[in-house]
């Protein structure tokens, strides 16, 4: 196999838009990733779609979930809470979605992500991953985490990349047990950021 620190940028450039061009990246993936079972025996079902394809109820769902679960966060922060920069995020036309559904066929968690260049590397950069309350501690965030990391392999990207909150500690906790370590381009201690950026290697 090739050595990706001889990759040149162009070559890094094609895995990214190779995988930006399938209509769903998820589909030839060597793992089942279309629905999961909890240890609780409850299922899920779950599709990946273009912002293009989702309906606009399903995208209205996406924000208030954020709204809900990171809001509280964000205006604890100077920051403070954005709606309409959260919206507008949500509707990137870039954007993918993963979205998982209960047994009644409603939506409970999502990740937006896309496939991008970053800092010389390719990556998938996952934009958020938000389950409703009730659903969370079921393992089914792993599991979406787990089926990106299939999907950035199977596309040949070189790591995934995430943001989070400083102050959001159960988020860190997450992350970090997933074996997610802060990026060499997170701000440093003295940048005084409210965030930080995490990411895991895909390589090897």
């Amino acid at each position: 196999m090739t050595n990706r620190d001889e990759l040149s940028a162009s070559a890094k450039h094609k895995f990214v838009e190779a995988a930006a061009r399938a209509k769903n990246p998820l589909e030839k993936l060597p793992v089942q990733c279309d629905s999961y079972k909890s240890k609780t025996s409850e299922e899920f079902k779950l599709y990946c779609r273009a912002k293009s394809d989702m309906d606009a109820k399903t995208l209205k769902w996406t924000f208030k979930l954020a709204e809900q679960n990171v809001g509280p966060y964000y205006k604890q922060l100077k920051m403070g809470w954005k709606p309409k920069i959260k919206q507008a995020e949500l509707n990137k036309n870039w954007a993918r979605f993963l979205v998982a559904l209960n047994q009644q066929n409603q939506p409970v968690a999502y990740t937006m992500f896309r496939f991008d260049m970053d800092d010389g590397d390719c990556v998938l950069y996952c934009y958020e991953i938000q389950i409703s309350p009730e659903y969370q501690r079921k393992g089914l965030g792993k599991f979406m985490m787990e089926t990106l990391e299939s999907c950035a392999r199977f596309w040949q990207l070189e790591k995934i990349m995430l943001t989070v909150l400083n102050n959001n500690e159960s988020s860190l906790k997450f992350f970090k047990t997933l074996g997610y370590v802060t990026d060499e381009t997170s701000p440093d201690v003295l940048q005084e950021a409210d965030y930080q950026i995490l990411s895991k290697t895909m390589l090897g």
